[in-house]
């Protein structure tokens, strides 16, 4: 392990504020150049470090930090906060563990949360262990910020946007000025946005969240969650939690996901740029109702997500009449792969009622777009959507 790989997380090159989104993404978190060394270090693997006298400095145990872990994190705040030197991240074993790290650090018995009722599938579970550890939850749709009207008095505000799977978009400056005016903390989960496409600190909240398994790393190879928030009490709580749960990555998902961020201005703009092309040929299509894409500009969520966006995600939802119909065509589909997660360079698509939980019809689905060939992604879609009319 050289110097390199050791420092700090406070250390290194760290990009400008004011740079592109391509050179952020390249550069991000990359340490000080050592001759002869690679640009980013090979992963860590250690379980512990050489330790003699007191236990001081970075690195004392590997269930604690990881020299890998720390060039991760710097390139997640580099990305979540540009610019900014009064943030830290946090990297998990997934998008569920840092989602339970802020939920879990910052909620005690007797305390209110307010979650969407309309978000990731996972909250549910969420909630009742919530309630069996005494915390009262709310929920409200996250479209029409009809979050603020169960905010009285709440602890946490746990905001989706945009909603998965449904796509709502909610003003997330308007949420955070109102929690924060009645004491409460608020986390964004920006999964499908990523930071390329929001910026969930500059909004106002205090903790962006996300599952890093998605478009962050883009290839469907690795689990990875992260929390990124202002420096102090709240950030140190998370910190505290990931310790006693054990719930951190390992080396080589963390040095992946490093990896992979280095393309993410690249797939996010080719897949933004198909899913709107994809969203435009869709609505054409007399069988597909309830088409939603936020950069539609007749979209109902397109005006305030105009407002804090600056990509609209990979994602498009629409329904078909049927889960007759809706089967055969992702079963006719030759370039998406019917899968259950979203943000890869191989479009996926699955008709999420299988798995019960979203409200949502039989024959919703929800597609994820990939960096194919726009012309051939689309001409697949529209030749499956023939086929299965049948």
């Amino acid at each position: 392990m050289n110097d390199a790989t050791s420092t700090g997380a406070g250390h290194g090159p760290v990009v400008p504020g004011g740079a592109g989104d391509g050179t952020r993404a390249v550069r991000a978190g990359l340490p000080e150049p050592v001759k002869h060394e690679p640009t980013l270090p090979g992963p860590v693997f250690a379980a512990h470090f050489h330790l003699p006298g007191d236990p001081t400095g970075p690195y004392t145990y590997g269930r604690d930090e990881n020299p890998t872990w720390t060039l991760l994190e710097r390139a997640i705040s580099e990305l979540e906060a540009p610019g900014r030197d009064d943030v830290e991240t946090l990297v998990f074993a997934s998008g569920m563990a840092a989602i339970s790290s802020v939920l879990f650090s910052q909620l005690r018995a007797g305390d209110a949360v307010v979650l969407p009722d309309d978000g990731y599938q996972a909250l549910p579970l969420v909630r009742a262990q919530l309630e069996a550890y005494g915390i009262e939850v709310r929920t409200a749709p996250t479209g029409g910020d009809a979050q603020l009207e169960v905010l009285d008095g709440a602890r946490l505000l746990w905001i989706e946007t945009p909603s998965n799977p449904g796509l709502d978009v909610c003003d997330v400056r308007r949420l955070a000025e109102a929690a924060h005016a009645q004491g409460a903390l608020v986390a964004v989960d920006n999964t499908l946005a990523t930071p390329l496409g929001q910026l969930p600190l500059e909004l106002g909240a205090d903790f962006a969240v996300a599952s890093g398994t998605k478009q962050l790393t883009g290839h469907g190879d690795v689990l990875l969650g992260y929390v990124t928030g202002r420096s102090g009490e709240a950030m140190a709580a998370v910190r505290r939690w990931r310790k006693i749960a054990g719930a951190i990555p390992g080396p080589m998902e963390a040095w992946l996901a490093h990896r992979s961020i280095a393309t993410l201005q690249l797939r996010v703009d080719r897949q933004n740029a198909t899913a709107l092309t994809l969203a435009r040929a869709l609505r054409e299509r007399p069988e597909v109702t309830d088409l939603r894409y936020p950069g539609l500009p007749d979209d109902p969520s397109h005006k305030t997500a105009s407002l804090q966006m600056r990509r609209y995600g990979c994602v498009v939802s629409f329904t078909l009449p049927s889960r007759a119909r809706a089967d055969r065509f992702l079963d006719a589909l030759r370039l998406v792969d019917d899968a259950t997660s979203f943000g890869g360079v191989r479009s996926t698509a699955e008709r999420r009622g299988r798995w019960g939980g979203d409200a949502v019809p039989e024959g919703f689905v929800r597609f994820s777009v990939g960096a194919e060939d726009p012309a051939d992604l689309v001409a697949d879609v529209l030749r499956a959507l023939d086929a299965s009319a049948g």
